[in-house]
Parts: structure tokens; sequence; C-alpha cells
């Protein structure tokens, strides 16, 4: 998450332009669209510091959620062929299964942060 924020933030405009493609919530409120990288950031960086779950675990549900539902409803339900975002501006990745592996691991390593806080965790005993 940290990484794939850095390369968002190489080129935050332009980031926020391709962004509105396809993300229905940035088309509504455009400020999404650069919050996104600082906001996948700061959840990436919690996440490895393994400090405030509080803010990590919401954040990345929230934007990882909303972005899985979106990439999928464009890419395999819409049919559309779009540039992905997910890497920054300098990429020609098509948006597809990079960005939808992008959101899905925010999922998943949100609830694994929020088991983990509650020592629900494969490994920890109750």
């Amino acid at each position: 998450m940290v990484v794939l924020a850095m390369l968002k933030l190489q080129n935050v405009e332009s980031f926020a332009t391709m962004f509105l493609n396809y993300d229905l919530l940035a088309k509504r409120w455009v400020p999404y669209n650069y919050i996104y990288p600082y906001a996948e950031g700061l959840a990436g960086f919690l996440m490895v510091a393994g400090v405030a779950n509080w803010l990590s675990v919401p954040v990345a549900l929230f934007i990882g959620t909303i972005g899985a539902v979106l990439v999928f409803k464009a890419v395999y339900i819409g049919r559309r062929e779009l540039k992905c975002a997910c890497v920054g501006e300098s990429s020609n990745v098509p948006l597809g299964f990079i960005s939808l592996t992008e959101n899905l691991m925010m999922i998943a390593m949100a609830i694994w942060m929020a088991l983990a806080s509650t020592g629900l965790t494969p490994g920890h005993a109750m």
C-alpha cells in the first residue's frame, strides 16, 4: 500500500484525472481523488508500524471495498478498457487484475489487522 501510494503521489494531479474515469465516489466528490493516495499511504504506513489500528483499519476497509467494487463494475461488468491509475501516470497498465488485487489486499490486510488487535488471528490463543 505504501509503495503504490508513493507511485500515485509522484503526480497527484495525473492520478486524480485518471481516477475520475472509473471511480464513482471520485466523480461525486472530487476531493476524494486527491485524498485517496494520502489515505492509502497513511493506512499502509500505520499498518507496517503496527500502530493506530483504530484509524488504519477503517481507512483501508473503506477505500479497498469501494475500489474493489468499482473496478469490478467497470472492468468485468461494464467491459470498459481503461488505463489503471493504481501505479501512477508513468505506467500503461490496463485497469483490471492489478487494481482489483490492490483493493482486495487492502481489505484482507484491514481484516487481518482488526482480528490481530482482538487476538483472533491464527496462532493466537484466546
